[in-house]
């Protein structure tokens, strides 16, 4: 079937983009730097509590609840520090911002395989590309460091979009950002939720990344499935 796609939309952390190591590992070796010792897979599950939390109380980095984006992730990180039994205040706030600016960085973060060639190979066949992605300001920062951004027209964040997948209503604010009706449009995410059905629902097409091997989720038509991202050319080959 000729989809006849104008635009394609995409989820970014661990469709393009993965940590290079688990979160707790990176908090400890930050710890570790500045004289402390924290055991990597406590802080790995203090986190993920934490962040859970966080996220339940203060939707979207706290968007429309008078939080920045910086303050949330800072509360994150220093009460991740806490939960594992690190009291020092002024440790606690050195590490908060320092590994703040860390996760801009390109050490922090690799591409998937396939993610560079599959982008280029897109933007030759003359496709319009942007971004949505449940994520804060730091995103662009993040995409230019790992010599992505000049492949997307946009990036659409949840905190400047004021929506979080699988709202989809920040879907509809990257088609009229992209030019696109929804049935000219296609979303490529690694999340059966927020990223598959979200898409599918706001009317657009949309792919789901799972790597052979993983857990099997929900039923999605095989077609709609990319193994890896070098899949997905010849799914929507003009």
């Amino acid at each position: 079937v000729m989809l006849r796609l104008r635009l394609l939309t995409w989820d970014v952390k661990d469709t393009l983009l993965r940590l290079r190591q688990p979160v707790g590992q990176s908090y400890a070796a930050e710890a570790r730097a500045q004289g402390l010792q924290v055991q990597p897979e406590a802080l790995g599950r203090s986190f993920r509590e934490v962040y859970g939390a966080q996220s339940r109380r203060f939707p979207n980095y706290g968007h429309g609840q008078g939080l920045s984006s910086r303050q949330w992730w800072l509360d994150v990180v220093k009460q991740s520090f806490r939960l594992s039994g690190v009291q020092d205040e002024a440790a606690l706030t050195k590490l908060a911002e320092k590994l703040y600016r860390d996760y801009c960085s390109s050490n922090t973060w690799e591409l998937l395989p396939g993610a560079a060639e599959t982008l280029s190979r897109c933007r030759q066949l003359g496709f319009r590309m942007g971004v949505v992605s449940n994520f804060d300001r730091r995103l662009e920062a993040i995409l230019s460091h790992c010599n992505l951004r000049h492949h997307f027209e946009f990036v659409l964040t949840s905190e400047a979009a004021g929506f979080a997948k699988p709202d989809g209503r920040i879907f509809e604010q990257a088609l009229r950002l992209g030019g696109a009706r929804p049935e000219q449009a296609a979303h490529i995410g690694d999340d059966y939720s927020r990223d598959y059905r979200a898409a599918r629902a706001a009317g657009m097409h949309s792919f789901l990344l799972r790597p052979a091997g993983q857990a099997e989720g929900p039923q999605v038509p095989p077609e709609h499935v990319l193994p890896t991202l070098s899949h997905l050319l010849a799914r929507i080959e003009k």
